[in-house]
């Protein structure tokens, strides 16, 4: 009920109040898996209800057990935890499940973050709901999130891909696809790469792209990176070596972009660019050709055949 000014009686409150927390407490009752997000550095940063859900589950199914139990120490949760990784996660994700039919809760942790996003998960998570097994997120800490909201590019439109190619050449490719994007892109990349990454992103997005490295975030020596890709990539490569989690974040494309303005030129046959940059760039047909088959993570003969194959 509401009194004169519109309030609700203080006895209501209490008593929903009551009720939610009562709920709150059903939660970790009965079969089902819970996906509960874990710290991506900062031990505090894991909710209320990830620790009780963690703490009254009958097994804890772990990315790396041995990571996940500083986690449950630094709690006091003595919950039975089991591995699940990306080598066992096929049969593993089976075993859960019949565990799950005979009556078990179980909570799916990863290392870091939130269960499934660039993560272990998957099979699990799509085998309990083709089982009509309940599938309850727990949220909390994503570590490309995070890095997101405190980049000071535009959060309104994004993408998240997980992490770049590995290969240089399917990189390229990735980032060809993103040249005219009208959104932040937002990857994973590995520390020995970082560098690698940058110098693809000034040759094919070009050095006056808006990017950000999120290094470390919520850990001990996090650090941002902002500026055009040029001088961020100066920077990284100016220091003895990069440690620690990256996200790179690279900004929209801007209009006037003399890249954008041209079109997407992975667009174009090898043909149609050398063509095109003969007559913007005044080079030779082999100057073109080179430079188009660097654009295309592909040799200079594969380049060749290709262009004898649209004449």
């Amino acid at each position: 009920m509401k009194d004169a000014d519109g309030k609700r009686d203080e006895a209501e409150v209490a008593r929903d109040e009551s009720i939610s927390s009562k709920k709150g407490a059903a939660l970790a009752t009965g079969p089902a898996l819970y996906l509960v997000a874990t710290p991506i550095g900062n031990l505090e940063d894991i909710t209320l209800r990830g620790v009780r859900v963690l703490k009254e589950v009958d097994v804890i199914a772990c990315e790396d057990t041995r990571q996940t139990q500083k986690l449950l120490n630094h709690y006091g949760i003595t919950t039975r935890t089991i591995s699940y990784h990306e080598h066992n996660e096929m049969t593993r994700s089976a075993e859960l499940v019949k565990e799950m039919q005979e009556g078990a809760s179980i909570a799916l942790v990863t290392d870091a973050g939130m269960p499934g996003i660039s993560d272990p998960g998957f099979r699990l998570i799509s085998l309990a709901i083709r089982h009509h097994l309940p599938v309850v997120p727990i949220p909390g800490a994503s570590a490309f999130l995070a890095a997101l909201v405190a980049s000071g590019l535009p959060t309104d439109s994004f993408r998240f891909s997980g992490f770049l190619p590995a290969k240089r050449g399917e990189r390229r490719a990735a980032l060809e696809a993103i040249r005219t994007s009208p959104r932040t892109q937002v990857f994973y990349e590995a520390p020995h790469r970082i560098v690698e990454a940058l110098a693809d992103v000034c040759e094919v997005l070009g050095n006056a792209r808006h990017v950000v490295i999120a290094r470390e975030v919520t850990k001990l020596h996090e650090e941002f990176l902002r500026g055009r890709a040029g001088e961020v990539l100066e920077t990284v490569k100016s220091r003895d070596g990069v440690k620690g989690e990256i996200t790179l974040l690279i900004g929209r494309a801007e209009e006037g972009d003399a890249r954008v303005e041209r079109g997407d030129s992975a667009r174009l046959s090898v043909r149609q660019r050398i063509e095109q940059i003969l007559v913007e760039e005044k080079v030779d047909e082999k100057s073109a050709l080179k430079k188009v088959a660097k654009e295309r993570g592909i040799s200079k003969s594969e380049a060749y055949r290709e262009l004898q194959r649209s004449k």
